[in-house]
């Protein structure tokens, strides 16, 4: 195993702003009434804990299909990608407002295919917020030749879902390509002959966990 070898820091950039205001509202709070700051210093280091983006191990199994999100699994089923247009192993990760919310390539591969819907935002946890909810999918074509198809899918909470790579991009596997504020989830189809490794109710990590098999 190897630590992934790409920069980033402890706590996600995207966290910075949230961050910034909380703690700034928290000290004013202290400043002027002592008394009445706890709530406020609460919330700030639950924003603190919310964005902490700590570094991952990634395993070297080259078969591997990684976990794109921290969360646990609560979908494993033969299904249809709708963006693959293919029968495929669908396996999906919950996120919930306690979990790392970076997400991950599970993968090394080329992208073939980026592409956004806007929708719902429904629970993240039941199965048509893969349909219903906003979401964003890469098609990637893995390093063996496989169709891998990786979809962040908005929740309940979640207003934003950030994706930092394009067309053409090659991604190695563990590395951060986005991101989904407050409470969601990742969509993983795979080719039907992939063998999987998680179980529904399985807690899972992000890049260290090794989701399937192909």
């Amino acid at each position: 195993m190897q630590l992934n070898n790409y920069p980033h820091p402890i706590i996600a950039r995207e966290g910075w702003p949230f961050l910034g205001i909380a703690f700034a509202v928290a000290l004013l709070i202290t400043f002027f009434s002592p008394a009445w700051s706890l709530p406020f210093w609460i919330i700030a280091l639950f924003v603190l804990q919310f964005f902490r983006d700590p570094a991952r191990v990634i395993p070297q199994n080259p078969a591997a299909v990684l976990s794109p999100a921290d969360g646990r699994i609560v979908v494993v089923e033969k299904t249809m990608d709708p963006y693959a247009n293919r029968e495929a192993l669908k396996i999906s990760v919950f996120m919930n407002v306690f979990n790392v919310h970076s997400n991950r390539a599970p993968v090394d591969g080329k992208i073939e295919k980026v592409e956004y819907f806007p929708g719902k935002f429904v629970n993240a946890d039941l199965d048509k917020a893969s349909i219903e909810n906003e979401r964003n999918a890469l098609v990637i074509t893995a390093a063996n030749g496989q169709t891998v198809t990786c979809v962040q899918v908005a929740g309940l909470i979640a207003r934003r879902i950030l994706c930092y790579v394009k067309v053409a991009d090659v991604l190695a596997r563990g590395q951060r390509y986005g991101f989904i504020r407050f409470g969601s989830r990742v969509d993983v189809y795979l080719p039907l002959t992939a063998t999987p490794k998680v179980a529904v109710g399985d807690k899972v990590s992000a890049t260290e966990t090794i989701l399937a098999e192909f």
